[in-house]
C-alpha cells in the first residue's frame, strides 16, 4: 500500500484510446490522507535488466508527468514502511503542465468518452469493467457501472 488518491482523469492516448479519442484511465495523484492498494516490483539481474525494465516503464506509462518515490507498506502494518524509494508514475492534476490530464467532467460526457474510446489493447469499457471488478474481488466495490444503464 502506498500513501496517494487515485482518480480517474488521465487521457490515454496509446492503450485503451488514440490520440484523436484519448481514454479516460485511472492515474495517481499525491495525498497524505488516503491511500492506495498496489503490488511491487523489483528488478533483479543487474544493471542493464533494470535499464530495460525503466526504458519499458517510461514507454507504457508515457502520460504519467512524474515519477515519483515513495514508502511501501505491507497490509496491516501502516506505520513501518516495508520498502522506501520505490518509483510510482504519477499525474500532475494541472491541465498546463501535463497535458494528459482531463480534470472532471460531467457523468454523462465521462460515459460517452469510455464507451466510445478504443485503441491498441482494447476498448475503455472493458478497462472500467476491470477495474470495477478487480476493486469488488479485493473487497472494495466501486459500484462504478450501476447506474449506468
Amino acid at each position: 500500500m502506498i500513501y496517494c488518491f487515485v482518480s480517474s482523469a488521465l487521457a490515454c492516448i496509446d492503450h485503451r484510446g488514440t490520440p484523436q479519442h484519448p481514454a479516460r484511465t485511472c492515474t495517481l495523484e499525491k495525498s497524505q490522507e488516503t491511500i492506495c492498494w498496489g503490488v511491487a516490483y523489483c528488478v533483479r539481474g543487474g544493471p542493464e535488466k533494470e535499464r530495460l525494465a525503466m526504458e519499458y516503464l517510461e514507454r507504457r506509462e508515457c502520460e504519467y508527468d512524474s515519477k515519483t518515490l515513495v514508502d511501501f507498506y505491507r497490509e496491516g502494518e501502516p506505520s513501518q514502511p516495508a520498502l522506501t524509494g520505490v518509483i510510482v508514475f504519477t499525474s500532475t492534476p494541472d491541465k498546463v503542465s501535463n497535458e494528459y490530464y482531463l480534470g472532471p467532467a460531467p457523468l454523462e460526457e465521462m460515459a460517452r468518452q469510455i464507451a466510445t474510446a478504443v485503441g491498441p489493447c482494447g476498448n475503455n469499457r472493458d478497462y472500467l469493467f476491470k477495474l470495477e471488478k478487480a476493486m469488488f474481488d479485493i473487497g472494495e466495490p466501486l459500484f462504478l457501472t450501476q447506474n449506468m444503464t
